[in-house]
């Protein structure tokens, strides 16, 4: 059994996968398997995929598969992974050498289910780093962990037991799969290292806003529904209830009111609203959102005629971006 399988799905990302692919081969951890899985690809990442293949048979894993998104990708190469935790990177982004071996070192060293480790937001002109902290509890970490899939060691016994798979079809994916398994936590450990090169690239499904924005509601209702399904709800109401809240108005609605197409963006921002308040009634009566911060004292301030000022200063910057961009 391999001490670590790391899951890498690609599909048409010809000028980054080669990076991508050598940062795992350089680990300092050598006793991994990496597997490579071509979801579909029309470009030449099919190509350099198999060139690493068959220079290293004994390291690299490649399958093969019609298209069916980040998700339905993860998902199959998942029974094939050996390893005693098993890690998911996106093939456009890549990785200190030192990563998977300092964070295995530290998931034997606390018993840990889950180890993360700090990212660097890679811009074309600046880079940002993300730093996390310790949480004291599962609340805590319905409240505050950082839910992308990549910055993570997981116990691959902890994928099997509960089953928990990533959503296929939809955006933020890694919400749903990631608040899916924080019940099932006994332990997560944080490497306060900075290992992830986490590369923004602005055609990337992640930073294209459209109607499709609005998945994250679909997303946060199928985690209350699971945690209802399995009788936990009550444990965690709360948390999930500010959560929505928090998504909606927040992250999600930032992207919302970058939807260029004017009636998407108005149905979106509409709708996030009204789904907000029938979910939860009385969202603002949550006991986090009597702590103090501005995020919080925003979110209180929110109503229908502030979000249509927001929805006419993402038009404004809209148009602003073409501009800029007209005349670069």
């Amino acid at each position: 059994m391999k001490k670590v399988s790391i899951i890498v799905p690609f599909y048409n990302v010809e000028e980054y996968i080669e990076r991508s692919i050598k940062s795992l081969i350089n680990q300092s951890l050598d006793d991994i398997e990496i597997i490579l899985v071509n979801d579909g690809s029309k470009d030449g990442s099919e190509e350099i995929a198999k060139e690493y293949k068959n220079k290293y048979p004994d390291k690299i894993i490649y399958l093969e598969k019609e298209n069916g998104g980040l998700s339905d990708a993860r998902n199959y190469a998942i029974p094939y992974a050996t390893g005693e935790y098993i890690a998911f990177l996106d093939s456009d982004d890549y990785i200190e050498e030192e990563m998977y071996e300092e964070m295995y070192e530290t998931a034997k060293l606390d018993k840990a289910d889950i180890v993360e480790c700090d990212y660097l937001w890679e811009y074309p002109e600046e880079t940002i780093e993300s730093k996390g902290r310790t949480y004291k509890n599962r609340q805590d970490m319905l409240l505050n962990a950082r839910v992308v899939a990549w910055n993570k060691l997981i116990k691959r016994e902890l994928l099997e037991k509960t089953m928990i798979r990533f959503p296929v079809g939809l955006r933020y994916e890694d919400v749903e799969f990631f608040y899916k398994l924080v019940p099932y936590i006994n332990s997560i450990s944080i490497v306060k290292k900075p290992f992830v090169h986490y590369v923004q690239r602005e055609n990337s499904i992640s930073n294209t806003q459209t109607g499709r924005t609005a998945e994250i509601i679909t997303v946060l209702d199928n985690v209350i529904n699971f945690y209802k399904e399995k009788n936990i709800y009550k444990d965690y109401e709360k948390e999930l209830e500010y959560n929505y809240a928090r998504y909606l108005l927040c992250s999600s609605m930032l992207r919302m009111i970058m939807i260029e197409n004017k009636e998407e963006r108005q149905k979106n921002i509409s709708y996030a609203w009204e789904k907000l308040n029938a979910t939860f009634p009385n969202w603002k009566e949550n006991k986090y959102l009597k702590e103090n911060g501005l995020k919080n004292k925003y979110m209180l301030s929110v109503n229908e005629k502030t979000l249509k000022l927001y929805a006419k200063l993402g038009r404004i910057k809209i148009i602003r971006k073409k501009i800029q961009e007209k005349f670069a």
